[in-house]
This record gives C-alpha cells, structure tokens and sequence, in this order.
C-alpha cells in the first residue's frame, strides 16, 4: 500500500506507473506509482537494498549502463515517457542531471569542467568565449562556489576540498538547464560541516529545480527534504510530507524505521 500527497497531474516532475525492474532474474522495483512534485526535495529513505539507488537511476535510465537490466511500466519526466521510443537519452540526461555519492570532477581546471558539458552539447562554434565565461560563473554563483574559485578558475578542480568538488559536480549540471536534479547521497563522503554546506545548497537550489535525493542519514532527511517516501524491498510503503513520515507515520514498516528498530 501506498500514501502519496495529492494533487493535479501539472505539479509532478515525475510520475511512475507500475514501475518493475530486474536485475538478471532479481526483481529490484515492484509495482513502484509514485508522484514526485515540481520544485521541492523529496527523499528515498529505506534500508540497503530496499531499491532506492535502483529507482532513483530510473529517473534518467543510468540503469541501462550496468547490462542486463529489464524494465517495465510507465516513467513520467516532465510529462513524457521516457521509455518511449523517440526518447533521446543525452536530451534526457540534459534534462535530468545527476550527482553521485563520492565528488567526481575531471582531472581538469574548474573552468573546464563547468564548460564541459556545453562542449560536449552545443554545436561547434555556437558559443563565443564570452558566453562560456557567463554560463561558468553562473553556476559557479548558483552553486555558492564563485567568490571561493573566481581567482584559481584554471587550477586542477581535484585539489578543492571535498565539499567544493561536490558543488562543483552541481555547477557542473546547470549550464545544461536541467529541471530534475538527482542526488545519490551526495554527503556520504562529507564531514559534518560540508554535509551542512550541501544541505544549505539543496536549499537554495530547491524553488528551482526539482531535487531527489537517495540518503541513509534520517537526520538528513528530516531537516533538508519536503518530503519523504520510504521504500522497503522494492516497493514504495509510504510517501508523504517529511514530518507526518517522521512522526505521524501510516504505516508500521515505516514508523520501525524511523525510530531505528529496523534497517
């Protein structure tokens, strides 16, 4: 059974319908429907294992990289399906950005990988030097990393701290204007305080884009998500508003959970 907030179809990012997945003969994703709205955090929260990395790869098909994966149901993004046949997956992963639990910036300088990607996307010579150089410090400022780079912008990005790298990795995704960002513990490899440096980032970033983030630390959940949905072996038990998950839960797998008795 699930619980999921309600509302018009026009304020979810993405929506799933009988959403299955198997890994070989291992069936990762059961019967996954959920909704996930426009323009806020929303948290997978679950015991390992359960399949919140596996569905959160569903959302720009980064399954289809590991081989012998199979798919069935229904994938929402902004409206289209993204199953179907004339989904173009760089166009999706445009759309749908992604950052993963250890910082990975290239062994290049900090300009170059912001630029990265518009050099990978954009038609050659379609973008004069001047507007690489705006669409850097853009999201250099929207990830909060300018006034801390602007000075060492053709330094090797691997030498910032690890909290750096991580904006980084975001900067990285905005010159493509996404509208979903997906997150995979992104502070697995923080120390507390650039745990809280990303959080107040997601904040920030959150009335812009739609954030999903994948996280194991309750805490984390309750302070930087809207909402909460919790899965548990491959299916969805419950989605909500992040305080009535916490403290008023519907259901007796979650309310373990939470409290620590399970996972």
């Amino acid at each position: 059974m699930t619980t999921e907030p309600n509302g018009p179809t026009d304020q979810y990012s993405i929506e799933t319908k009988d959403l299955c997945l198997w890994y070989g003969d291992f069936q990762a994703l059961i019967q996954v429907r959920v909704r996930i709205r426009q323009g806020i955090i929303t948290s997978l929260i679950g015991p390992s294992g359960c399949g919140k990395t596996t569905l959160l790869r569903c959302f720009n098909r980064v399954n289809e990289r590991y081989g012998n994966v199979t798919t069935t149901g229904d994938v929402r993004v902004l409206g289209k399906n993204i199953y179907d046949e004339d989904v173009s997956l760089p166009e999706l992963r445009k759309a749908v950005g992604m950052v993963f639990q250890r910082p990975n910036p290239l062994p290049i300088s900090i300009y170059e990988n912001v630029a990265f990607q518009l050099k990978v996307h954009a038609e050659p010579g379609s973008l004069s030097k001047r507007e690489r150089d705006q669409a850097v410090e853009s999201a250099l400022k929207e990830v909060l990393l300018w006034d801390a780079v602007k000075d060492s912008l053709h330094k090797k990005a691997t030498g910032l701290q690890l909290e750096e790298q991580q904006k980084l990795c975001i900067a990285r995704l905005l010159p493509l204007k996404p509208q979903v960002i997906l997150m995979d513990e992104p502070c697995s490899a923080l120390d507390a305080r650039g745990t809280e440096a990303i959080e107040d980032l997601m904040s920030v970033l959150r009335e812009r884009y739609t954030i999903v983030i994948v996280t194991h630390n309750m805490a984390q959940a309750r302070r930087a998500s809207d909402e909460c949905i919790y899965m548990l072996l491959g299916r969805i038990v419950e989605h909500g508003p992040t305080l009535d998950v916490f403290l008023r839960p519907n259901h007796k797998d979650t309310e373990n959970y939470v409290e620590g008795r399970y996972g």
